[in-house]
């Protein structure tokens, strides 16, 4: 099966390669494209949506200018940060989508540049314009936006997080002991994405406990090593500290790190549990290191650098991913656009050391094997995966995942009949599923190597998820076009599972059994239950219309409860607190 995948995927290359060139030939820069970028992978918009709210002005107008008001050039900003700065930076400078640099768009010329928006490319670039996403006015107001000088966001240093910093209950006015009857430990943090808040839901008994305000869109939620301190952060860069051990739990503290991020973390290393917090920003390009009681942030370290392969100069490298090692008193952050892992030492934050691993380029997310000792990441739009030994902190391998464009969120890790200790990551770009071995004393063939290929329900994965208490491995569809496959799952038997043979999988219609009747909803992150029993779903669903949690029975396979509440308002990342305090996944 991993040859016929590779030589399908090789072809499949070997075609967009060809198509893009033609769609980027300013001679042919009028005809509709064959193919356009319509698929899974394009509908993922890594965009800076918080940063679209920023005030600019036009930069310096100079002769020749395209005429653009200054209401236009605003829209027109708005606009590029949400949906093209993702792919292009913040800059223009270029990431996983080409430089739009106004010495390239002015050599391309206003009709090139209007048709490669309206038809985009198979490569990646969506169709903006036959899609429908902008109108004929937009198509023109961002080719002539394109034409003129980027506005440079504003920094975010010291003196701005200090001033957003908030400690609403002091350390010494927090509770000594727990204070509510919750079981933490299966209490579920469930981002509402749309609402700026998260609800958390009681795992044993399905009732919403609270509604906690935070930032906009929260990416994540981590909890700190004692479980106590639950942390969030939103696309605004806006952290909240929730402590658990609270009558009711609600914030604490809260800080602006920056004014787009993703990533936020906490010490893990015994004898350092909740001592610090780290949170990463997109914009500006850094991470800051807080007090672990009160977020007071202590140090700031920026992310610009040379790119680690070229050595030249990127003047916006994204902080991705963060986990927190269990072996070294070390945070490890995902540098996207230079393709560098930072293995940062937090024992001495005066004398900062930080180990400096060059990987690849685009490090997305990724998660830790089953010991948690090793890291593999994915290196997305590389379809690479990258594997970290975080005890001798140093690289281990990269791989080609066989895959178009690996989304594994955490991953899964699950003992293969056949291969032994797997870790497998799906993919946004086509439907597929790769492991790759992970035990190098007890399978040392096949560690670090994809072991094994094989096909789920369709392209646009965004999470795969197992529990060491299952017998499942579960495949969602999100961003697929089919309505149908984007709201259900695929489920696979681990023990069926055979070397080389593709597994056949059970469909789950997680969208039918939420019994929504209007919208598009969509099916988002396999989560567990502590126990490994269920597993919990998110039906996520337009902003004004229902969504709805989906719970499964493990075993049975069968439906066990939908919650719905006129509050879960797009319900889309969930986190159990203890499988995220001790990174069970």
């Amino acid at each position: 099966m991993t040859t016929q995948f590779t030589q399908a995927r090789k072809a499949l290359l070997s075609g967009a390669a060809m198509a893009l060139a033609l769609a980027v030939s300013p001679a042919l820069a009028q005809e509709k494209p064959k193919d356009h970028a319509d698929g899974p992978a394009a509908a993922y918009e890594p965009s800076m949506t918080t940063l679209g709210q920023i005030q600019v002005e036009i930069p310096g107008r100079k002769e020749g200018d395209p005429v653009m008001t200054q209401e236009e050039f605003q829209r027109g900003t708005t606009i590029y940060f949400e949906r093209c700065a993702g792919c292009h930076g913040v800059l223009r400078k270029g990431a996983t989508g080409k430089a739009l640099t106004t010495d390239i768009t002015r050599e391309n010329g206003y009709e090139y540049l209007h048709s490669f928006i309206t038809y985009g490319s198979p490569a990646g670039m969506p169709n903006w314009g036959t899609s429908g996403d902008l109108t004929e006015e937009d198509v023109d107001l961002m080719t002539r936006y394109l034409l003129l000088e980027p506005p440079a966001p504003p920094e975010f240093g010291m003196p701005d997080m200090q001033a957003s910093w908030k400690v609403l209950v002091a350390p010494e006015d927090r509770p000594t002991e727990k204070m509510n009857d919750i079981d933490i430990e299966n209490l579920m943090s469930v981002t509402l994405r749309d609402s700026g808040e998260i609800a958390l839901i009681d795992g044993n008994t399905y009732e919403i406990r609270e509604i906690i305000k935070t930032g906009y869109a929260v990416h994540i939620s981590r909890i700190s090593a004692s479980g106590r301190y639950l942390l969030v952060i939103g696309r605004d860069a806006k952290v909240n500290m929730i402590d658990l051990w609270m009558e009711k739990p609600a914030t604490v503290a809260e800080i602006k790190i920056g004014m787009e991020a993703r990533s936020v973390e906490t010490s893990k290393m015994e004898g350092w549990e909740d001592k610090f917090a780290i949170a990463g920003a997109y914009w500006p390009p850094q991470y800051v290191i807080m007090d672990g009681d009160t977020l007071e942030p202590l140090k700031i370290v920026s992310t610009r650098g040379n790119i680690y392969d070229e050595q030249t100069y990127h003047p916006e490298p994204r902080v991705a991913a963060i986990l927190s090692s269990h072996y070294r008193p070390e945070f490890i952050v995902n540098v996207k656009e230079t393709g560098k892992i930072l293995l940062v030492d937090y024992t001495d934050l005066k004398n900062l050391k930080t180990t400096e691993i060059e990987a690849e380029r685009f490090l997305h997310d990724g998660g830790l094997d089953s010991t948690h000792r090793y890291f593999i990441t994915a290196a997305n739009a590389r379809n690479k995966l990258v594997v970290i030994d975080t005890k001798e902190g140093k690289l281990v391998a990269i791989t080609d995942t066989e895959g178009l464009t690996p989304h594994p969120g955490r991953g899964a890790n699950f003992v293969h009949p056949d291969l032994g200790p797997v870790w497998a990551t799906s993919h946004l770009g086509d439907e597929s599923v790769a492991l790759i071995g992970t035990d190098p004393e007890g399978h040392a063939d096949n560690a670090w190597k994809i072991v094994d290929t094989f096909y789920a329900l369709g392209g646009g994965s965004l999470f795969i998820k197992t529990h060491p208490n299952s017998e499942n491995l579960y495949v969602d569809a999100t961003l697929n076009p089919d309505p149908e496959i984007s709201a259900s799952v695929a489920v696979f038997k681990i023990a069926d599972m055979k070397e080389g043979e593709d597994p056949e999988y059970t469909t789950l219609p997680i969208g039918e059994w939420a019994g929504i009747p209007e919208g598009q909803p969509r099916v988002v992150q396999p989560e567990f239950n502590k126990q490994g029993t269920e597993v919990w779903f998110s039906v996520w669903n337009a902003k004004d219309k229902v969504s709805a949690i989906v719970v499964v029975d493990d075993k049975t396979l069968e439906l066990k409860k939908v919650i719905k509440d006129e509050r879960l308002i797009t319900p889309t990342g969930k986190f159990n607190v203890f499988n995220t305090q001790k990174d069970v996944y």
